[in-house]
């Protein structure tokens, strides 16, 4: 019986990818699978905020507050809406953070102008007509002497500005005065000169010279009244009222979140860049393969991280219900290791009494047989070919295996008259003479200490014992076993190279990757093929692309495998 012949897909037969929503476990799976990556670079954001926690100096915030009063011509005046009752306050924040003020500053403490207006801030809170000043240094000393000196200084240009606009205004009003008072003057030396012929007109012109002197006078005087004081300091800082910036931790907290924020971010660019089978409905999506098994690893020792030997036996299962002897069936990777997955397969198959010739061409026999070997020791002890710390159960008595069983009666000696025993020696089971009743059983003769065969006997009717070459008895069904194979349950696994599994029953040939190897595509053109999918590794791209040249090479897949990461 033979496997059917592989034909080629056409367009029709390979199913399209199922339309299928996107939920909130897929948007969290890609952070999860690139965890490694964001919490690589979540760790150097905290690095970093670390860093400036440690190496920054601590900015120590000091306060003053700053009463900005309107100036008047009477300050005891009802408020009303007259403009000179309003102050612009955006105008104040300017003069506060004007050249004067941070020329004072940086004078005062040696600083460039450009650090001062760094540092410096004033704040208006709405509705009021109050300045709030703002410095920070790095010691308390500084920050507090530096605050002060600036409501200070504003206090003081403004006042110096204010006293400036008056003596400007006085200045003008004297010219007034004095222009007026020429006048009247020179109008009472002409009426002085009239003697007593001085019209009507004159007087009442000297008499609206003198009004006009008299406002001019009064306003003045109200000028001269006027206070300039454009404000007090309401409360000044303190060293015990600074505070440092912020909390050192609120750091921390941001620098980590911002950088598992990076971290999201890069890993889903990294996705979108490098897609990796993530689930079956991947595999599914971009192989249009039937699932065969998923193989799962162990998460408790022993044999912690290895895979599932009940996984791979249900593998096995589905792809001998699909394939006849003799077969070929290459067990396909695109980029990743099968060993695992070969010899897992392998030691399954044979279990069952199948005879499998595990071929490999790429150095990889060691190791192939160390996991059959391994995969041989822990199949269940009730299915013939377990071991028990690796040694062989078939054929072993239930004494001998520490369980309760059935123990054999043993033959009375005086009933052996004639005809040899079975003793087991280093070739199997030979015949020896039995005892000779006259001497007693043979039980209780002393054993001999040379092995059976190693000494020749004188008698010509002793029994020869000939040693086997080509083959042994082994397992409790008494097959013959080659010295090559390795005896697992009731058949037999040899490892070899594809040449020598020509006219094997059934042939699991470990390819190698076929990104960088073709020899497993054209092994399975001979038979049939096994694609095995590693979660988190596979890229789907690779797969992909395997998965074409399978179709180009006309062969037709049993379906693909999938597998946890590093145990391809």
């Amino acid at each position: 019986m033979t496997d059917p012949s592989p034909a080629g897909w056409s367009a029709t037969e390979r199913p399209g990818p199922p339309a299928r929503t996107v939920t909130i476990t897929d948007l969290l799976r890609i952070p999860l699978h690139r965890i490694r990556l964001v919490g690589g670079i979540a760790a150097a954001g905290l690095l970093a905020a670390l860093t400036f926690v440690l190496l920054a100096p601590s900015a120590v915030t000091a306060n003053a507050v700053v009463a900005v009063r309107p100036v008047v011509t009477d300050a005891f005046t009802p408020t009303g809406s007259s403009p000179d009752r309003a102050v612009n306050m955006n105008v104040e924040s300017g003069i506060a953070t004007g050249t004067d003020v941070v020329g004072r500053i940086a004078t005062a403490n040696g600083q460039s102008p450009r650090d001062v207006r760094n540092a410096l801030e004033v704040e208006i809170p709405t509705g009021g007509q109050i300045l709030r000043f703002v410095y920070r240094a790095p010691s308390v000393e500084e920050a507090v002497e530096m605050v002060n000196l600036a409501a200070q200084s504003y206090l003081d240009v403004r006042r110096e500005m204010y006293e400036k606009q008056r003596t400007e205004m006085l200045r003008a009003y004297d010219e007034n005065i004095s222009n007026v008072t020429s006048q009247q003057r020179a109008l009472q030396r002409r009426i002085d000169n009239a003697e007593g012929r001085v019209s009507d007109a004159t007087v009442s012109e000297l008499s609206g010279i003198n009004n006009q002197l008299g406002q001019l006078n009064s306003a003045r005087s109200e000028i001269a009244a006027v206070d300039v004081n454009p404000g007090w300091v309401t409360q000044t800082a303190e060293p015990a009222l600074a505070s440092r910036d912020g909390n050192r931790m609120l750091f921390l907290v941001a620098g980590l979140l911002g950088g598992t924020l990076v971290g999201v971010v890069v890993a889903y660019a990294w996705e979108s860049m490098d897609r990796r089978v993530r689930s079956v409905t991947d595999g599914r999506e971009v192989t249009g393969l039937p699932l065969l098994g998923t193989v799962r690893r162990r998460r408790v020792p022993p044999g912690r991280g290895q895979p599932v030997d009940a996984d791979v036996r249900y593998v096995a299962m589905a792809i001998a219900a699909q394939v006849r002897p003799p077969a070929r069936v290459a067990v396909l990777t695109a980029r990743e290791d099968p060993t695992t997955t070969t010899a897992g397969l392998a030691v399954a198959l044979a279990a069952d009494g199948r005879p499998v010739f595990v071929a490999d061409d790429s150095g990889r026999s060691g190791r192939l047989r160390d996991a059959v070997l391994a995969g041989r020791s822990r199949l269940p002890l009730d299915r013939p070919g377990a071991t028990i710390d690796g040694s062989a159960v078939q054929g072993r008595s239930p004494v001998a295996l520490g369980r309760p069983g059935t123990v054999p009666k043993p033959r009375p000696g005086g009933t052996a008259t004639s005809g040899s025993v079975p003793v087991a020696g280093a070739s199997g089971a030979v015949p020896v003479p039995a005892a000779n009743p006259t001497t007693g059983p043979a039980a209780g003769r002393r054993p001999s200490p040379y092995p059976v065969g190693a000494r020749p006997s004188s008698d010509p009717e002793a029994t020869v014992t000939l040693p086997r070459v080509s083959s042994k008895r082994d397992g409790e069904y008494g097959r013959t076993v080659d010295a090559e194979d390795i005896a697992v349950g009731s058949g037999t696994v040899r490892i070899g190279t594809a040449r020598q599994g020509v006219g094997q029953p059934l042939v699991l040939y470990n390819a190698p990757p076929a990104e960088s190897d073709e020899r497993g595509v054209a092994l399975a053109r001979q038979g049939t093929a096994v694609v095995v999918v590693e979660r988190d590794r596979t890229r789907q791209a690779d797969l992909r692309r395997l998965v074409e040249r399978l179709r180009a090479a006309g062969v037709t897949p049993l379906g693909f495998v999938l597998t946890r990461n590093g145990h391809g």
